[in-house]
């Protein structure tokens, strides 16, 4: 190294471990740490300290060089060889303010880089990459600051044992947001953020338990996101993971996925998307067997997706996983330009909206006895089966996959579908084989 590097640190104490706490600009962090594999770690099992480097890079890099809302958590690194050069410091000031400074400069001083100890980061390697990366293409990001904790490695077995226990310590603890945490929480992802609008201000689905959000809410703060199966008992429409895939299937075209950057769209953007999007789905909801008026008219909106004794004639669209497969087939015709969306609106609300009716009964198991008790079907085969004949029901292109969707039905359901190929057929444009 040509020359010194002096950054300011705190030092603190947990359980065994001392270490440090820094700041380093992006161009300090880029020059002067390294990756385990460049200093002799993780060649084998026998040295191996931390997972590798994977793919997922680019986007972090991308992310850093087109959002201005960039952020990354702290990064890890440890010492190659010990103990980091560290000097503690004190503060010095007049009388006057020397009272402010007590107690302020406790384990105060610098870390040095001088190139006679080597850094590798040991939590944060993508981000690392990331900003060696996004620094080489864009230089002015070097001046911006990143929180940077410093552990000593010793790379003897006993240092490696110690410097992979506090690595897999990190990871096992640390626990990601999960998907609909994501939906949430996340304010880049344009879905997301229409997804929240929409249970905000949307006429229906901003109703109280018509979307189950929240599974738990707890009186000290604990928040559980509800999952996106829905009870047989539960009078909610769909969940929030559920509604989030409809808003993405039938979202496809809206102004903000114009944008391909991680940039958060801008405001006026995401209201043009809503206006659109906020139609769309009032429209789907009223094409798709009058689900609203149903629910909103109903004495128990749970009996709409079950009535007592006759669960075979409950409406197809208060399950989500029939939701999720009528805003796949709404996004695949539409992308296909086989039919425009009032076209398309006018032949779903043509269907039998009841479960134990073509197309749903794909997804409808009855009970031995005959009787109208039943339960919905699980498996990919069954969603899938579904999918398909949604799409000859609504948009067949040609007889070939009329066919093959018929086909498929009698092999999963062992039985005959109830709607004849004649009757399909007359749905086909005229110009096909």
């Amino acid at each position: 190294m040509a020359s010194k590097t002096f950054v300011p640190a705190f030092k603190a104490q947990v359980g065994n471990w001392t270490y440090y706490c820094c700041l380093m600009s992006y161009a300090q962090v880029a020059r002067e740490i390294n990756f385990a594999h460049e200093l002799g770690g993780n060649q084998d099992l026998g040295t191996m300290i931390q997972r590798g480097v994977g793919t997922r890079t680019a986007q972090i890099t991308d992310y850093l060089l087109t959002n201005e809302n960039r952020f990354l958590g702290a990064i890890i690194i440890a010492v190659w060889g010990g103990d980091p050069n560290y000097l503690e410091l004190t503060m010095d000031a007049d009388a006057e303010n020397q009272a402010v400074l007590d107690g302020l400069d406790r384990n105060f001083g610098v870390l040095t880089f001088d190139g006679t100890q080597q850094f590798f980061a040991l939590d944060g390697q993508h981000r690392l990459k990331a900003i060696k990366d996004a620094v080489k293409r864009d230089p002015d990001l070097g001046g911006e600051d990143i929180n940077v904790i410093v552990v000593p490695h010793f790379n003897t077995p006993d240092g490696r044992r110690r410097t992979r226990r506090l690595f897999t310590n990190i990871n096992r603890n640390a626990k990601s947001t999960n998907a609909q945490e994501n939906i949430a929480l996340d304010e880049d992802d344009s879905f997301a953020i229409l997804t929240r609008q929409l249970l905000d201000e949307h006429e229906f689905l901003s109703r109280d338990k018509v979307v189950n959000v929240f599974s738990k809410v707890g009186q000290e703060g604990e928040l559980v996101l509800a999952s996106r199966s829905i009870s047989p008992a539960s009078p909610a429409w769909s969940a929030i993971g559920v509604l989030y895939d409809i808003v993405k299937e039938i979202g496809f075209d809206l102004p903000c996925t114009l944008n391909e950057s991680n940039q958060r769209a801008t405001d006026e953007v995401l209201d043009q998307s809503y206006e659109i999007l906020a139609t769309r789905v009032q429209e789907l909801l009223d094409s798709c067997g009058n689900l609203r008026q149903r629910y909103l008219t109903a004495q128990a909106p749970k009996d709409v997706r079950a009535p007592k004794g006759r669960d075979g004639a409950g409406h197809p669209f208060m399950r989500p996983a029939v939701q999720v497969a009528v805003a796949r087939a709404v996004r695949h015709v539409l992308e296909q330009e086989t039919l425009e969306w009032e076209d398309l609106m006018k032949r779903l609300s043509d269907l039998d909206w009841k479960m134990t009716s073509a197309p749903f009964s794909s997804m409808w198991i009855e009970t031995p006895d005959g009787k109208a008790k039943g339960k919905m079907a699980s498996g990919k085969d069954h969603t899938q089966l579904l999918y398909d004949l949604l799409l000859v029901h609504l948009a067949p292109r040609t007889k070939v996959q009329i066919s093959r969707a018929l086909r498929s039905y009698s092999d999963i359901m062992k039985t005959k579908y109830p709607v004849p190929m004649e009757s399909l057929s007359t749905l086909l444009p005229v110009d096909s084989d």
